[in-house]
């Protein structure tokens, strides 16, 4: 995927990150400063938090509706505190927390004939995906490939989290949608 900011743009929307956590949590002086036009674009973006690198809170929106700094604030917020798979952040863990944001591309339909063809579109470690059956709807990052590399249990898996029997992607023929996302990590 071609580069959407430069690696300095993602540093400091890390850092914004931190610092919109930490003001829920510490009082602190200073500010991140944002100003830069090209924060002014709107891009799908997702906060995911990880402590002692197990998920800790992953929030995001997969279609642009605010700059790209606002988006980024509010899901970090969204990720420390209400993420309902996990109890609201705290200062001490605060301090352990490294933080991922990603920066995705417009999702695009992704057509397929049967499940078999599915499996050979979809490209491990580059699409992020999105599964949606009736009212049901998830999607996975790129980054989940790590722990389901296999194409069949990576889509067992975003049908569990949709909701849906996980031979949905299978069985019924939901739209699947892909999507790329350009990383920033905390080292």
């Amino acid at each position: 995927m071609d580069e959407l900011l430069t690696k300095k743009q993602g540093k400091k929307l890390l850092q914004l990150a931190r610092q919109t956590i930490a003001g829920r949590l510490i009082p602190i002086l200073g500010t991140v400063d944002v100003t830069d036009a090209d924060f002014d674009v709107e891009y799908g973006t997702f906060v995911t938090l990880k402590l002692k690198g197990a998920l800790r809170g992953c929030i995001g929106n997969l279609l642009p509706n605010e700059p790209v700094s606002a988006s980024i604030q509010r899901n970090a917020i969204s990720a420390a505190f209400h993420d309902s798979r996990f109890s609201p952040l705290t200062a001490a863990e605060f301090e352990d927390v490294k933080i991922d944001i990603s920066i995705l591309s417009p999702p695009q339909t992704l057509e397929y004939k049967d499940s078999a063809e599915l499996i050979s579109k979809l490209r491990p470690g580059i699409d992020g995906v999105t599964v949606t059956l009736g009212g049901a709807r998830a999607t996975f990052l790129p980054q989940v490939w790590g722990q389901l590399p296999a194409p069949e249990l990576f889509l067992n898996q975003l049908c569990k989290k949709a909701g849906l029997a996980e031979s949905a992607w299978k069985d019924s023929h939901p739209e699947i949608e892909i999507y790329q996302v350009q990383c920033f990590e905390e080292e």
